[in-house]
């Protein structure tokens, strides 16, 4: 059986992990209710952008704020939203697997936001075009990853989606038909008289350049909403991970600290049978 000592110093280093899980535990649920906040501001402005767009576009299909004349890219952009650190469960692994199942490096492209994410590519021997950090800020400036995102004619985003504390969900979604779902679109021809046209306004430079403009918008707020998703997962993995953590760490200690006093005990019973058998010797001599 150990010493008591060696017990008792391995259950402080335990309660030291319950302190720490419980710490990220707490910032976690504070970052979640920030972070979820964000999210419905986002889905607002978005409602408001897209009930101006739908009443001027020029086009039937979102064409990302490209001009008539660009040519995109045939491949397919696949954008991963990742963490930038471990410490958030699974999450990112079952990301990068659902990635795999549709990875062909003939026919995409790569771009991965999060470090962590990154490594895992590299694990996984998957060579990535585009990197980008996972941004920590309230503002987040998506505007490069827009510019790589309009090179292409078709772009895939992998993204961790929250649904509720103790479930969070791997999903995979087309770019241009998730923008029209949130959009709610319906067919150029039953908008009827909401339409915005050049017969009854003016646009400057063109109302080409208006519509793509708020393309522009609309992408920029959506690419925003899956990070914020994905953040909000993120840190509801990271909550959950922690949870279970300083679960099984308060177990272990308290089964540490059981067996400390059974050592504990163990030993000043080994030192009274010592004691009686030396009392039982001293009163022998002392007879003889």
């Amino acid at each position: 059986m150990r010493r008591p000592l060696e017990i008792k110093a391995e259950e402080a280093s335990v309660r030291s992990v319950v302190s720490l899980t419980s710490a990220l535990e707490s910032l976690s649920s504070m970052q979640i209710a920030k972070t979820k906040n964000k999210v419905l501001i986002s889905n607002q402005f978005f409602d408001e952008v897209w009930n101006i767009y739908k009443q001027i576009r020029v086009d039937v299909l979102f064409n990302f704020g490209r001009a008539p004349e660009e040519k995109p890219i045939e491949k397919e952009l696949l954008i991963l939203i990742t963490a930038k650190a471990g410490l958030s469960g699974d999450i990112d692994q079952r990301l990068i697997r659902k990635f795999l199942e549709r990875y062909d490096e003939t026919k995409h492209d790569v771009l991965v936001i999060g470090y962590h994410g990154a490594l895992k590519l590299k694990q996984a021997h998957v060579d990535y075009t585009y990197y980008f950090d996972l941004p920590e800020n309230d503002y987040i400036n998506v505007d490069p990853l827009m510019d790589i995102t309009r090179k292409y004619a078709r772009s895939r985003i992998f993204y961790q989606n929250y649904v509720s504390l103790a479930q969070q969900t791997i999903e995979d979604v087309d770019l241009s038909e998730v923008v029209s779902s949130k959009g709610r679109v319906a067919d150029l021809d039953t908008v009827g008289d909401d339409v915005v046209s050049e017969k009854t306004y003016i646009f400057e430079p063109s109302s080409y350049a208006v519509a793509a403009y708020l393309e522009n918008s609309i992408l920029r707020l959506t690419i925003s909403q899956f990070i914020y998703d994905s953040r909000l997962a993120q840190v509801a993995s990271r909550f959950k991970a922690m949870s279970a953590a300083k679960e099984r760490s308060i177990e272990n200690a308290n089964e540490l600290h059981v067996e400390y006093n059974r050592a504990k005990r163990n030993q000043v019973d080994t030192r009274l049978k010592e004691s009686l058998a030396g009392l039982k010797k001293i009163r022998a001599g002392g007879a003889a």
